[in-house]
């Protein structure tokens, strides 16, 4: 068989998911497709393992990483029966808040929640059923449609700030090991906790703009509301 039928597996992808099939059938197909291109049995014999074999051990080996589909019947459900409406009540009721303000407390969050090593799924845990419609009530009534989807973009982007530079001032985060791993087989000498202390300035920055920017939302949000 021809090497470039090693590929056919990346076609499945493309045209499987130009198609919008199901992901996790396509990337299986593409992956046994791949494997048999290769030259493995579909089902391990002779001392070979097979596709099948593979991609179940590949699972077994990497199960931790599916949990996070575990939230996601607990978010619908939760949804179903009105998280969303709820969170928009709960943030009308303070008076202060208004959208700037919530996403810099929650972009605060997540920067701690990186600090202390914890990886969160933040987007459909958070963002998608409490922070936005929080942050779609304190905007209030009389918003266009211009200005709910630069609420939905700040929501998004709160917890895209928060989340990878929050994550660079823990030890314990892998990329923070990954970098000291490569810079100790380099040869060269130097502590996760230095690596941490070369982040600091970037995340404080990063924060800093981060509230800026939502600042502005809420001078243009005000603007938009009152036209």
């Amino acid at each position: 068989m021809p090497e470039w039928a090693k590929l056919a597996g990346v076609a499945i992808i493309v045209i499987g998911l130009a198609l919008k099939l199901r992901p996790a059938l396509v990337v299986v197909a593409a992956a046994i497709v791949t494997g048999l291109a290769a030259g493995l049995p579909l089902l391990s014999q002779a001392g070979q393992e097979g596709v099948v074999e593979m991609l179940g051990r590949a699972f077994a080996e990497y199960r931790l990483m599916t949990l996070f589909l575990l939230t996601l019947p607990a978010i619908g459900l939760a949804e179903r029966y009105g998280l969303q409406q709820q969170s928009a009540r709960l943030i009308r009721r303070i008076r202060a808040a208004t959208v700037g303000r919530l996403l810099m407390v929650y972009q605060l969050f997540r920067v701690v929640h990186g600090i202390l090593g914890i990886r969160l799924n933040g987007h459909p845990v958070f963002v998608r059923p409490l922070i936005y419609p929080m942050a779609r009530g304190a905007a209030g009534n009389g918003l266009d449609r211009d200005g709910e989807e630069h609420i939905k973009s700040a929501t998004s982007a709160a917890e895209n700030y928060g989340n990878f530079f929050g994550q660079n001032l823990s030890p314990a985060q892998p990329g923070v090991l990954l970098v000291y791993g490569v810079l100790s087989g380099l040869g060269l000498s130097i502590s996760v906790w230095r690596l941490v202390l070369f982040a600091l300035p970037i995340a404080i920055v990063a924060v800093l703009l981060g509230m800026a920017q939502f600042a502005l939302l809420d001078q243009r949000l005000h603007e938009s509301v009152k036209r």
